[in-house]
Order: structure tokens, then C-alpha cells, then sequence
């Protein structure tokens, strides 16, 4: 089954920013991010991802979200 993957580590790291810059920025917890930059949050809450796009000026959601397939081996 394919599944949903947040690219937050991936942008964080290119516009060298840390976990707390961002949560001070979106005003969400730090541990809120570090789920989401760690990929383990089973749900997804819009109004958190609308926060870190306006933080990180993101437009297009697939910049920060994309669907993975799984390894067939």
C-alpha cells in the first residue's frame, strides 16, 4: 500500500532552519513537528499543514507532501 510522506526534514534542512524556528514560526508544538518531520503522525491535520506552509512560504502542497510506493522486491 502506497503511503503519504511529509518532505519537512528535506526543507528544513534546505533552508537551514531548525524544528523550534519552525514551531515558533507556525505556532505549532515542537513535538507536533518533530512527528511530522520524523513521518510517524497516522493523521494529518490540515490547519497544521496550512501553518507550515505559510511559515516556510510553501504554495504547492506537493512541495512538502508526497505519495510513496512501496518497495516490491
Amino acid at each position: 500500500m502506497r503511503k503519504l510522506s511529509i518532505k519537512l526534514d528535506a526543507i528544513l534542512k534546505d533552508k537551514d532552519m531548525t524544528q523550534k524556528e519552525l514551531a515558533v514560526l507556525s505556532g505549532l508544538r515542537a513535538n507536533v513537528i518533530s512527528e511530522l518531520v520524523n513521518n510517524q503522525r497516522s493523521t494529518i491535520n490540515k490547519e497544521h499543514l496550512m501553518r507550515i506552509c505559510d511559515a516556510l512560504e510553501i504554495d504547492d502542497i506537493s512541495e512538502l507532501i508526497e505519495i510513496v510506493k512501496p518497495n516490491h522486491k
